[in-house]
């Protein structure tokens, strides 16, 4: 059945539409897009929950016919910031950004604040294009890692992987990064060219099937019309149209001590955010506080970093976006939630696999940094600056630093298809910010956990080991995540996948330091003033009863059911408990719009890790900062106090293990007057 638009109206809209659980105003119903990519009959009839085995990456049979792999020679890719677009060609545009009526997208909306300086005007197109995740050859095997012939080939042995084909801003994965700074706004025109294709590239079968799009700044204190959440614009934007998102870069409710230091956009469309970010549509936003985090280490506290004329980039900066993939061995069946009946695609051999699996969320067997496979970054023997951003699906990392005298060995059919079995901890990272900003004080760890879309800063030292001995030119360091996960269920065991490859160069320069004390946290009110304010609970449980589409639920509905779940008032302050209702799921769940801090978790105190020299350990050591994220292991209990400062409108709370919140764990709120 189709509604006026012209699009399918699923089970789920035929039901609230016969009244048989009908919520909230007929005038607030909403048509779902069609799920069946490829229109197949089939289409979200049934899970066929199996990985492929991705091609070993590097690898290859030796002469006594066991398989080997050599990976980690590929230079990892930093990205460089985009370039403003000049205000004598944005005036140009046919649609130029204002402050009127209509001025800030297709649809017909305005920015409900518009800055007195006319903010730096950036230029994204949302577009298909071709990626490629190794320049090494591939080795095709089973799931037991043994050798095999591809289907439709007719021999065995290492090959060039194809191109994946990725939806895109501007034309990369990840996609633009920008630097933007407190004080100065920046105005983002995305413009949609999904229906171009002029490659003629192969689109697989995820991916929004109408092609639309909707961006979100993750976590900007931003206006709803800015926010790229679906329940302000449950449409998207389809091929054509454009959306200016406003992000005004000043803090909550003004305050310094709200400022962040790295956030990320994606993708937000409803139904389709898992698809569509792990296509591609991934894009990062350092932001710099002009006087305490400059971009420049002589200057503020000495992070480091020293600014690049010539590049544009913050040298010694460096952004690591981490992302697992699958790429189809072209005899796994595909049938999700969305679409295929079960067939095979081995024309797709070497591409990205994606299936929408509701039940645990998507994991994949190759690890990326910054969009390539085992990369090597060289180093100079300084202190560095990195930015982590887990931009996977569903996978939690947790990442420590080792040496290892035999080096990576291949472990085809394993998750990560290398291993570094003899590897021992070698560095510390001192963690500076988290998700929220900068902690009010550095905190030396041996690892940190990384989950979906948080984000975690750490200053490492390349001139010395952790024992002191100094480095020297060609040690070979690795990047390694020491946690297991074979599905987006939970972490379910020890691993030491080596993720990036870091080799020890030349001395350099090095002005920056490692303050001892970064930037105070907000003030958080007493028991007793905590007590009066408006207190709710959200709890997140699996589906049941709501079709199949709806696998998860908060407070016992799926999202397109529910009404607004909270309206707090502007310039005000509530307590929210947050419940992971068991089943043995972790759930990173993100709250729009302000940062919280947590109060407690399973009744215990938040409490501070213990300052430097000491060093912090625990999964959750930095509960005491500023996040926009509550990870909850199974059973959890966190209590949160958040604001809803400066602006008024729609906003939600999701889990962003994506394939939970595509299918319908995700609530609706409302900042009031």
């Amino acid at each position: 059945m189709k509604n006026e638009k012209g699009f399918r109206l699923s089970r789920r809209d035929l039901l609230k539409l016969s009244g048989g659980a009908l919520v909230g105003s007929v005038a607030n119903l909403r048509a779902i897009p069609a799920f069946a990519d490829s229109g197949s009959a089939c289409g979200g009839g049934g899970v066929i929950e199996v990985y492929p085995a991705s091609p070993l990456i590097g690898g290859y049979v030796d002469g006594s016919g066991v398989v080997r792999g050599a990976a980690f020679t590929d230079p990892l890719v930093i990205p460089k910031p985009l370039a403003p677009v000049p205000r004598s060609v944005v005036d140009t545009w046919r649609n130029p950004p204002g402050s009127g009526y209509g001025q800030q997208d297709s649809h017909g909306h305005q920015h409900q604040i518009w800055p007195a300086a006319y903010p730096l005007v950036y230029k994204i197109n949302v577009q298909v294009a071709p990626h490629s995740f190794t320049s090494l050859k591939a080795l095709p095997i089973d799931r037991s890692g043994n050798p095999v012939v591809p289907p439709g080939r007719t021999s065995a042995g290492p090959r060039n992987l194809p191109l994946s084909t990725i939806y895109s801003f501007n034309g990369t994965f990840p996609g633009s990064m920008i630097y933007a700074s407190y004080g100065q706004p920046s105005l983002i025109r995305f413009e949609n060219h999904l229906d171009e294709n002029p490659l003629s590239l192969d689109r697989g079968d995820f991916g929004d099937p109408t092609w639309k799009f909707l961006t979100h700044l993750h976590n900007g204190h931003t206006t709803p019309e800015s926010d790229g959440n679906p329940n302000f614009e449950p449409d998207g934007y389809a091929p054509g149209e454009f959306c200016d998102n406003l992000y005004l870069n000043y803090p909550a409710g003004g305050d310094p001590k709200e400022m962040q230091s790295f956030l990320w956009f994606h993708d937000h469309k409803e139904h389709h955010t898992g698809c569509n970010v792990y296509k591609g549509l991934v894009g990062l936003y350092p932001i710099f506080d002009p006087r305490l985090d400059p971009g420049d280490e002589t200057k503020g506290l000495r992070l480091p970093g020293v600014p690049n004329a010539e590049t544009g980039r913050v040298d010694y900066d460096i952004p690591l976006a981490f992302y697992d993939c699958a790429l189809d061995d072209g005899v796994t069946p595909h049938q999700d939630m969305h679409n295929g009946c079960g067939e095979t695609h081995p024309e797709w051999w070497g591409k990205t696999f994606y299936r929408h699996f509701a039940n645990h969320g998507f994991v994949g067997d190759v690890f990326t940094v910054n969009g390539t496979a085992y990369p090597v970054l060289e180093v100079k023997r300084r202190k560095y600056r990195f930015r982590c951003l887990d931009a996977s699906i569903a996978r939690v990392y947790e990442f420590m630093l080792m040496t290892s005298s035999g080096g990576p060995q291949a472990t085809p059919g394993r998750q990560g298809q290398y291993q570094l079995p003899d590897g021992q901890q070698c560095m510390r990272f001192t963690q500076i910010a988290s998700e929220g900003g900068l902690l009010p004080f550095a905190i030396v760890r041996n690892s940190f956990q990384l989950w979906p879309a948080k984000r975690r800063e750490v200053i490492v030292d390349f001139t010395k080991y952790m024992d002191g001995t100094p480095t020297t030119k060609g040690d070979a360091i690795y990047l390694v995540n020491i946690k297991e996960m074979e599905d987006g269920r939970k972490p379910d065991g020890d691993a030491r996948v080596p993720v990036m490859k870091i080799v020890i160069g030349d001395d350099a320069p090095d002005n920056s330091l490692i303050p001892s004390e970064l930037r105070p946290l907000p003030p958080v009110p007493s028991r007793q003033e905590l007590d009066r304010l408006p207190h709710r609970t959200f709890e997140l449980e699996r589906g049941g009863g709501f079709g199949e589409e709806a696998q998860w639920l908060i407070n016992g509905m799926p999202f397109e059911l529910s009404e607004q779940l909270a309206f707090p008032h502007k310039d005000s302050a509530e307590v929210w408990t947050i419940k992971n209702g068991g089943g043995g799921w972790v759930h990173p769940m993100h709250m729009h719009q302000e940062e919280h801090q947590v109060l407690s978790r399973n009744g215990v105190p938040t409490a501070a890790p213990p300052r430097s020299p000491s060093i912090a350990s625990g999964a959750h050591v930095d509960d005491f900062s500023k996040e926009d994220v509550v990870a909850l292991d199974p059973g959890d209990e966190v209590v949160i106090y958040r604001k809803f400062r400066d602006f008024t409108g729609r906003y939600v709370g999701h889990c962003h293990n994506l394939a939970h919140e595509d299918h319908a764990m995700m609530f609706g709120w409302e900042i009031v007057p």
